[in-house]
């Protein structure tokens, strides 16, 4: 799931949004390129405290950055086929500010079955969201809302649900690049992260620990999580593995 996932590893690691995926690692082409290629290698698909698929997973993204504004395009596999999502994402930064809208799609596993133009909001199989995130540069943490605008995103009765999501995170920064970090999510409304149950939940807890392999020159950012969701009364430990190639 997203921009915001690359937002929130470029804060973590980066910091900045994984989004979470890659913004530490290794360039090896020119700087000023615009594009860049990355992927991360996870043990398991986290997001916010919600599982997805059950075995390793591949994040492949292709971005687009200039200025202030960014693009993305995101593609999501389990290995063993247990979950597949493609996602495309737009969003501007201005000093502390990110704003950003991402639209995630989850193919099924017969791809003649998929109906991706399929745009009306009575049976479309798409999420879009639209979030912000806030991220001083003098101090190391971030807060993020962000709420489901459109799509599949229901309540039982069809209506729309605009399931709706807080984060906020503080990074501790090591010598050579060593990160720790803890974030604190909750569900602000009856959306899809407790079922479409009522009340205010906290369905996320990760404390992430970002490093790298070094051999030389080369360095391979790696990451190990531990995520509690205290509303599922779920917890994973996650390690993942980024490369990232300006084009």
């Amino acid at each position: 799931m997203s921009f915001h996932r690359i937002l929130l590893s470029m804060l973590v690691l980066y910091s900045g949004c994984a989004f979470a995926a890659g913004a530490d690692s290794l360039s090896v082409s020119r700087a000023d390129s615009p594009l860049s290629l990355s992927l991360e290698l996870s043990t398991k698909y986290m997001w916010r405290g919600i599982e997805y698929g059950d075995a390793p997973t591949t994040f492949a993204i292709l971005s687009y950055e200039r200025g202030g504004f960014s693009a993305y395009a995101e593609g999501v596999y389990a290995v063993n086929g247990s979950h597949s999502e493609v996602d495309l994402g737009v969003g501007y930064a201005y000093k502390d500010w990110f704003i950003g809208l991402a639209d995630y799609y989850y193919p099924s596993s017969v791809g003649e079955k998929d109906k991706y133009f399929r745009l009306s909001s009575r049976d479309t199989g798409h999420y879009v969201e639209a979030y912000t995130t806030f991220s001083p540069q003098r101090v190391p943490l971030w807060l993020t809302l962000s709420c489901y605008v459109f799509g599949a995103d229901k309540r039982q009765d069809g209506s729309q649900a605009y399931s709706s999501y807080a984060e906020v995170g503080y990074t501790y920064r090591f010598r050579h690049d060593n990160n720790l970090s803890l974030a604190v999510g909750a569900s602000l409304n009856r959306g899809f992260y407790t079922d479409y149950k009522p009340g205010l939940k906290v369905v996320n807890i990760t404390l992430k620990y970002v490093t790298a392999f070094r051999l030389g020159t080369f360095r391979l950012p790696v990451s190990a999580s531990y995520v509690l969701n205290p509303y599922r009364e779920k917890s994973f430990f996650t390690l993942s593995l980024y490369f990232n190639s300006s084009l």
